[in-house]
């Protein structure tokens, strides 16, 4: 992604970027949130730095400890 992406006013070109740093910000949650897990970090330690409620940090997350 460059400048032009940032300023592009084709709504598609725009939708795209918005698009990739959604897949990005999830993946980056997925491997920290799995990393707090394995150092022993709480459910309610992470909702709290990401900001969401405990409930909502483990239903999100906990499927893939299983």
């Amino acid at each position: 992604m460059d400048e032009d992406d940032l300023t592009a006013t084709d709504p598609a070109v725009g939708l795209a970027a918005v698009a990739a740093l959604h897949r990005l910000a999830e993946r980056l949650e997925n491997v920290h949130v799995d990393h707090a897990r394995e150092a022993g970090w709480s459910w309610a330690e992470i909702a709290a730095v990401l900001g969401v409620s405990k409930q909502a940090a483990h239903q999100k997350h906990q499927r893939r400890e299983e």
